[in-house]
Protein backbone atom coordinates (compact mmCIF):
# COMPACT_ATOMS: atom_id res chain seq x y z
CA UNK A 1 0.00 0.00 0.00
CA UNK A 2 0.97 3.54 -1.05
CA UNK A 3 2.97 5.21 2.34
CA UNK A 4 0.36 8.17 2.48
CA UNK A 5 -2.85 6.19 1.27
CA UNK A 6 -6.00 8.29 1.65
CA UNK A 7 -4.73 11.08 3.74
CA UNK A 8 -5.87 14.10 3.45
CA UNK A 9 -3.16 16.88 2.79
CA UNK A 10 -2.52 20.52 2.01
CA UNK A 11 0.75 22.04 0.76
CA UNK A 12 1.38 25.53 0.37
CA UNK A 13 3.84 27.69 -2.02
CA UNK A 14 2.81 24.38 -4.37
CA UNK A 15 3.16 25.70 -7.15
CA UNK A 16 7.04 25.24 -8.04
CA UNK A 17 10.03 24.21 -6.55
CA UNK A 18 10.00 22.03 -3.37
CA UNK A 19 6.38 22.54 -3.19
CA UNK A 20 5.52 20.91 -6.55
CA UNK A 21 7.41 18.15 -6.04
CA UNK A 22 5.21 17.56 -2.64
CA UNK A 23 2.10 17.27 -4.31
CA UNK A 24 3.59 15.54 -7.21
CA UNK A 25 5.34 12.81 -4.47
CA UNK A 26 2.29 13.07 -1.98
CA UNK A 27 -0.30 12.17 -4.72
CA UNK A 28 1.58 9.09 -6.12
CA UNK A 29 2.24 8.43 -2.57
CA UNK A 30 -1.95 8.22 -2.10
CA UNK A 31 -2.65 11.03 -0.42
CA UNK A 32 -5.81 13.70 -1.63
CA UNK A 33 -3.78 16.67 -1.86
CA UNK A 34 -4.96 20.13 -1.61
CA UNK A 35 -2.65 22.50 -3.11
CA UNK A 36 -2.03 26.31 -2.80
CA UNK A 37 -0.67 29.05 -3.46
CA UNK A 38 -0.59 32.95 -4.79
CA UNK A 39 0.42 31.84 -8.79
CA UNK A 40 -2.79 30.60 -9.64
CA UNK A 41 -1.70 29.17 -13.27
CA UNK A 42 1.54 27.63 -12.04
CA UNK A 43 0.06 26.26 -9.18
CA UNK A 44 -2.85 24.79 -11.88
CA UNK A 45 -0.50 23.38 -13.94
CA UNK A 46 1.23 21.23 -10.99
CA UNK A 47 -2.40 19.73 -10.14
CA UNK A 48 -3.06 18.97 -13.65
CA UNK A 49 -0.19 17.50 -14.23
CA UNK A 50 -0.74 15.33 -11.08
CA UNK A 51 -4.53 14.11 -12.15
CA UNK A 52 -3.23 13.48 -15.51
CA UNK A 53 -0.90 10.78 -13.78
CA UNK A 54 -3.84 9.44 -11.73
CA UNK A 55 -3.06 11.45 -8.77
CA UNK A 56 -5.78 12.92 -6.24
CA UNK A 57 -4.82 16.92 -5.95
CA UNK A 58 -7.11 20.01 -6.38
CA UNK A 59 -5.27 23.95 -6.59
CA UNK A 60 -7.43 26.80 -4.23
CA UNK A 61 -5.81 30.10 -4.69
CA UNK A 62 -3.74 31.42 -1.39
CA UNK A 63 -1.87 34.06 0.59
CA UNK A 64 -0.61 32.58 3.63
CA UNK A 65 -0.12 35.95 4.77
CA UNK A 66 -3.60 36.88 4.98
CA UNK A 67 -5.71 34.82 8.39
CA UNK A 68 -9.24 35.47 6.40
CA UNK A 69 -7.52 32.76 3.18
CA UNK A 70 -6.27 30.09 5.81
CA UNK A 71 -10.40 30.31 7.32
CA UNK A 72 -11.36 29.38 3.60
CA UNK A 73 -8.68 26.96 2.56
CA UNK A 74 -9.22 24.56 5.61
CA UNK A 75 -13.14 25.45 5.74
CA UNK A 76 -12.80 24.03 1.86
CA UNK A 77 -10.77 21.20 2.94
CA UNK A 78 -13.01 20.27 5.72
CA UNK A 79 -16.38 20.20 3.79
CA UNK A 80 -14.37 18.26 0.67
CA UNK A 81 -12.72 15.68 2.33
CA UNK A 82 -13.84 15.76 6.12
CA UNK A 83 -10.38 16.27 7.61
CA UNK A 84 -6.59 17.11 7.13
CA UNK A 85 -3.75 14.59 8.22
CA UNK A 86 -1.00 16.42 6.93
CA UNK A 87 0.10 20.37 6.97
CA UNK A 88 2.94 21.33 4.70
CA UNK A 89 4.20 24.85 5.54
CA UNK A 90 6.07 25.39 2.63
CA UNK A 91 5.37 28.86 1.59
CA UNK A 92 8.56 31.21 1.71
CA UNK A 93 9.97 34.32 0.28
CA UNK A 94 13.87 34.65 0.31
CA UNK A 95 15.74 38.43 0.50
CA UNK A 96 19.53 38.53 0.95
CA UNK A 97 20.48 41.86 2.16
CA UNK A 98 23.25 43.39 4.12
CA UNK A 99 21.89 44.43 7.87
CA UNK A 100 21.83 48.27 7.49
CA UNK A 101 20.61 48.01 3.64
CA UNK A 102 17.44 45.60 4.99
CA UNK A 103 14.31 47.88 5.04
CA UNK A 104 11.39 47.84 7.27
CA UNK A 105 9.21 47.34 4.31
CA UNK A 106 11.18 44.61 3.31
CA UNK A 107 11.24 42.90 7.00
CA UNK A 108 7.58 43.28 7.40
CA UNK A 109 6.59 41.25 3.78
CA UNK A 110 9.17 38.70 4.36
CA UNK A 111 7.74 38.10 7.83
CA UNK A 112 4.44 38.28 7.06
CA UNK A 113 5.19 34.90 4.67
CA UNK A 114 7.39 33.22 6.51
CA UNK A 115 5.96 33.67 9.69
CA UNK A 116 2.63 34.85 9.94
CA UNK A 117 2.07 32.12 7.17
CA UNK A 118 3.35 29.40 9.36
CA UNK A 119 1.68 30.52 12.36
CA UNK A 120 -1.80 30.83 10.78
CA UNK A 121 -1.30 27.46 9.29
CA UNK A 122 -0.61 25.59 12.30
CA UNK A 123 -3.53 27.75 14.32
CA UNK A 124 -6.06 27.16 11.78
CA UNK A 125 -5.30 23.18 11.16
CA UNK A 126 -3.92 22.06 14.26
CA UNK A 127 -7.29 22.00 16.69
CA UNK A 128 -8.88 20.56 13.50
CA UNK A 129 -6.08 17.40 13.50
CA UNK A 130 -6.56 17.45 17.16
CA UNK A 131 -10.97 17.21 16.90
CA UNK A 132 -10.11 13.54 14.20
CA UNK A 133 -7.25 12.35 16.69
CA UNK A 134 -4.23 13.82 15.24
CA UNK A 135 -2.34 15.12 12.27
CA UNK A 136 1.47 15.91 10.88
CA UNK A 137 2.61 19.52 10.49
CA UNK A 138 5.87 19.36 8.43
CA UNK A 139 6.96 23.50 8.60
CA UNK A 140 9.92 23.99 6.27
CA UNK A 141 12.32 25.74 7.29
CA UNK A 142 15.93 26.53 6.34
CA UNK A 143 19.71 25.65 7.42
CA UNK A 144 19.71 29.55 7.95
CA UNK A 145 17.51 29.17 10.81
CA UNK A 146 20.26 26.83 12.32
CA UNK A 147 23.65 29.04 11.64
CA UNK A 148 25.03 32.48 10.60
CA UNK A 149 25.37 33.65 7.54
CA UNK A 150 26.26 37.23 6.32
CA UNK A 151 23.38 38.79 4.75
CA UNK A 152 20.67 36.89 5.75
CA UNK A 153 19.93 38.46 8.90
CA UNK A 154 16.26 39.17 7.93
CA UNK A 155 15.43 35.59 6.70
CA UNK A 156 17.60 34.05 9.18
CA UNK A 157 15.21 35.34 11.51
CA UNK A 158 12.16 33.96 9.99
CA UNK A 159 13.41 30.59 9.70
CA UNK A 160 14.65 30.42 13.12
CA UNK A 161 11.11 31.23 13.85
CA UNK A 162 9.55 28.68 11.88
CA UNK A 163 12.19 26.38 14.19
CA UNK A 164 10.92 27.17 17.92
CA UNK A 165 7.47 27.84 16.98
CA UNK A 166 7.21 23.93 15.40
CA UNK A 167 8.69 22.97 18.71
CA UNK A 168 6.16 25.33 21.06
CA UNK A 169 3.21 23.87 18.96
CA UNK A 170 4.51 20.56 19.11
CA UNK A 171 4.32 20.84 22.87
CA UNK A 172 0.99 21.95 23.36
CA UNK A 173 -0.21 19.43 21.07
CA UNK A 174 1.48 16.03 21.21
CA UNK A 175 -1.48 15.20 23.97
CA UNK A 176 -3.84 15.13 20.75
CA UNK A 177 -1.44 13.12 18.53
CA UNK A 178 -0.39 16.46 16.67
CA UNK A 179 3.10 15.95 15.86
CA UNK A 180 4.78 19.09 14.13
CA UNK A 181 8.11 19.39 13.03
CA UNK A 182 10.76 21.37 11.66
CA UNK A 183 12.68 20.79 8.34
CA UNK A 184 15.79 22.80 7.42
CA UNK A 185 17.33 22.06 4.00
CA UNK A 186 20.31 23.48 2.06
CA UNK A 187 19.95 25.40 -0.99
CA UNK A 188 18.15 23.14 -3.35
CA UNK A 189 17.73 22.97 -6.76
CA UNK A 190 15.32 26.07 -7.16
CA UNK A 191 14.60 29.01 -8.44
CA UNK A 192 14.82 30.51 -4.69
CA UNK A 193 18.22 28.51 -4.69
CA UNK A 194 19.36 30.09 -8.28
CA UNK A 195 18.70 33.61 -6.46
CA UNK A 196 20.57 32.73 -4.07
CA UNK A 197 23.88 31.95 -5.85
CA UNK A 198 23.66 34.81 -7.84
CA UNK A 199 23.69 37.08 -4.98
CA UNK A 200 26.85 35.08 -3.84
CA UNK A 201 28.29 35.23 -7.56
CA UNK A 202 28.32 32.33 -8.21
CA UNK A 203 26.37 29.16 -9.27
CA UNK A 204 24.05 26.21 -8.39
CA UNK A 205 26.72 23.74 -9.84
CA UNK A 206 30.00 25.86 -8.57
CA UNK A 207 28.42 26.15 -5.16
CA UNK A 208 27.64 22.06 -4.51
CA UNK A 209 31.45 21.11 -2.80
CA UNK A 210 31.41 23.60 -1.32
CA UNK A 211 28.02 23.60 0.25
CA UNK A 212 28.11 19.95 0.94
CA UNK A 213 30.59 17.04 1.61
CA UNK A 214 28.62 14.85 -0.97
CA UNK A 215 29.81 17.21 -4.40
CA UNK A 216 26.75 18.28 -5.34
CA UNK A 217 23.48 20.41 -4.82
CA UNK A 218 20.45 18.93 -2.96
CA UNK A 219 17.38 18.14 -5.43
CA UNK A 220 13.71 18.76 -4.69
CA UNK A 221 13.63 15.05 -3.98
CA UNK A 222 16.07 14.55 -2.01
CA UNK A 223 13.67 16.86 0.54
CA UNK A 224 10.48 15.28 -0.37
CA UNK A 225 11.82 11.98 0.68
CA UNK A 226 11.87 12.82 3.87
CA UNK A 227 8.41 14.97 3.62
CA UNK A 228 6.89 11.95 2.85
CA UNK A 229 8.48 10.02 6.11
CA UNK A 230 7.37 12.36 8.41
CA UNK A 231 3.83 12.62 7.30
CA UNK A 232 3.62 9.09 7.01
CA UNK A 233 2.54 7.10 10.10
CA UNK A 234 6.10 5.21 10.16
CA UNK A 235 7.02 8.45 11.96
CA UNK A 236 4.71 8.56 14.70
CA UNK A 237 6.89 8.74 17.54
CA UNK A 238 8.50 12.15 16.11
CA UNK A 239 7.38 15.15 17.09
CA UNK A 240 9.03 18.67 18.28
CA UNK A 241 12.34 18.30 16.12
CA UNK A 242 14.37 19.38 13.78
CA UNK A 243 15.83 18.16 10.55
CA UNK A 244 18.58 18.72 8.93
CA UNK A 245 18.78 17.97 4.87
CA UNK A 246 22.13 19.74 3.75
CA UNK A 247 24.13 16.68 2.48
CA UNK A 248 26.39 17.27 5.52
CA UNK A 249 27.03 20.83 4.88
CA UNK A 250 26.37 22.40 8.70
CA UNK A 251 29.10 20.00 9.44
CA UNK A 252 31.70 22.06 6.98
CA UNK A 253 30.24 25.02 7.83
CA UNK A 254 30.34 24.35 12.06
CA UNK A 255 34.24 23.16 11.24
CA UNK A 256 35.18 26.51 9.62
Amino acid sequence: MARLQNKVVLVTGAANGIGAATVARFAAEGAVVVATDIDEAAGRAVVAEVAAGGGRAEFRTQDVSDEEGWIRVTAHALTAHGRIDVLVNNAGIYIISPLAETTLEDWNRLMAVNVTGVFLGMKHTAPKMAENGGGAILNLSSIAGLVGVAGHTLYGASKGAVRTMSKDVAAEYAAANVRVNSIHPTYVKTAMAEYGAAAAGSTLEALGPKLSPLGRIAEPADVVNFLVFLASDEASYLTGSEYTIDGGGTTLISLG
